[in-house]
């Protein structure tokens, strides 16, 4: 089943005011924009003509495909909220617009997630046309539009919004016919802890185009395997007492949703005849959570603030096994470890094996849990409820008793990042660590919100790997991988 994303908005210059829609259909997996709709609808309310790039953004995703799914984001909270069931639609003006959007697809494929305004430029940028269009006494047109060439990267290296807005860039200016990401996705199996470098002439070429369909076509199948990825593991229960949220993303349950793999970039096709600058090979991160503990199976927060425990003898097989998975791959050049000691003894292990030393990073510890180390998830909601529903509900949040936030997290994490992107182009590097770090490098490389946290699945000894470019693209090549511990 085909996958989108629509994103939509609308403005009115007065509020009521002359107004206008935009709305644009995107490719999640590659960036790639399938269509683009504006409109200027005369003088109406802000909130109408949101509903109305609503309207149109689902009619558009419904001609592409009537059995996609679609994620539509909008910066509207009300039309996101209203169209999502938790909010009564009480305005007249709002009710039939609303009714309208709800029956171009079956409401089974469709969902909603608000975004901030500075997420939404494209939609915004098309509302804007068609103001400045019915300004002129005309309509948008698609032949005029500039909302496609976004602005220029901005972020550290790894962040899919730079990314994705440089080969938005590239794109617009006729440069290439396809990303080092979708590139990625026809080297199969054999690369995905280390790239091959790019042939050359009309090999290359070829090779490009290739790899771009191989990338559509996966897509299109809706399967789990771009790169290779391990089928995901049936999803745990989501507490010590089976009820309740997911328990915590850095957890020593690790439980969210299934398994999956993607690019974090933009990936989409140009229009231009050549590959573009080449970039040389990624740096690779090959990402490896520790082996367990005694208090993984029991399911505890067991973060930088606890008692630092060994592996368990469970723990100390998983350690072996990756060893000898990585070891018959060959390609890891480097290996850098969390200072926690579950993390050493794992990396250490490894590092015997492939004749390497370990290097310890500070910035790839666990999270603080605070007066939560120790304690399953349900234990914390019933001691500490409000603290925990707060941590839920916002990454600003802190555990109780001083831990950190998974905003300061992210902000150490990719630190650290940076500081190994840096020591390590263009190499392949085992990176042992932790739930949240694992799933936080993850989750910016594909330019998900804070609450993705919660729904990846890793297990104990898993690998993810995430590719890093020159260019600032990232590339999500692996994700829990476990078949090595079967």
């Amino acid at each position: 089943m085909p996958r989108f994303v629509v994103e939509a908005d609308g403005g009115s210059r007065g509020n009521p005011g002359p107004a206008g829609y935009g709305a644009v259909v995107l490719d999640p997996a590659t960036g790639e924009t399938l269509a683009e709709r504006a409109e200027f609808i005369g003088v109406a309310t802000n909130n109408v003509a949101e509903y109305k790039g609503l309207i149109a953004g689902l009619t558009a995703a419904r001609g592409l495909a009537p059995d996609a799914t679609v994620l539509v984001r909008m910066d509207s909270k009300l039309v996101v909220e209203q169209m999502s069931g938790r909010w009564k639609i009480k305005h007249p003006d709002m009710k039939p617009l609303a009714a309208r959007a709800a029956k171009i697809l079956p409401r089974a494929q469709v969902t909603y997630e608000w975004i901030p305004r500075e997420r939404n430029k494209h939609a915004d940028r098309l509302a804007n046309e068609a103001m400045d269009a019915g300004k002129r006494g005309e309509q948008w047109e698609p032949s005029r539009s500039t909302a496609f060439a976004a602005a220029p990267p901005a972020g550290p290296p790894g962040d899919a919004a730079k990314g994705a807005a440089a080969v938005r860039a590239a794109m617009a200016s006729g440069g290439g016919t396809g990303t080092r990401a979708a590139a990625a996705a026809g080297t199969g199996a054999d690369t995905l802890f280390g790239a091959t470098d790019a042939p050359s002439g009309d090999a290359q070429a070829r090779a490009a185009e290739a790899a771009a369909v191989r990338a559509a076509s996966a897509v299109a199948r809706d399967t789990d395997t771009l790169f290779g990825a391990a089928e995901a593991p049936a999803e745990a229960p989501a507490g010590a007492d089976g009820t309740g949220p997911r328990p915590a993303a850095g957890s020593d349950g690790g439980h969210a949703t299934r398994t999956a793999a993607g690019t974090g970039t933009a990936a989409g096709t140009g229009t231009g005849t050549g590959w573009g600058p080449d970039m040389g090979a990624p740096a690779t991160f090959v990402l490896l959570r520790h082996g367990e503990t005694a208090l993984t199976p029991q399911k505890r927060f067991s973060g930088s603030g606890g008692t630092d425990p060994e592996l368990s003898p469970a723990g100390r097989r998983q350690a072996a096994a990756v060893a000898e998975a990585l070891a018959a791959r060959g390609t890891v050049q480097a290996v850098v470890s969390s200072p926690l000691r579950r993390c050493r003894e794992t990396a250490q292990a490894v590092a015997d094996r492939l004749g390497l030393p370990v290097a310890v990073e500070e910035g790839l510890r666990e999270t603080d849990f605070g007066a939560w180390e120790g304690l399953t998830f349900a234990e914390v909601r019933e001691r500490f409820p409000d603290d925990l529903q707060a941590w839920l509900d916002s990454p600003k949040a802190a555990p109780t008793g001083g831990g950190e936030s998974f905003t300061a997290v992210t902000r150490r994490v990719s630190a650290a990042r940076d500081r190994l992107l840096s020591a390590h182009a263009g190499r392949t590097v085992l990176l042992v660590t932790h739930v949240t770090p694992v799933k936080t490098l993850v989750r910016l490389a594909l330019g998900a919100p804070p609450e993705s946290l919660f729904r990846m699945e890793l297990s104990a000894a898993s690998l993810s790997a995430v590719a890093y470019y020159a260019d600032g693209n990232a590339s999500v090549r692996l994700l829990n991988d476990t078949s090595h511990l079967r």
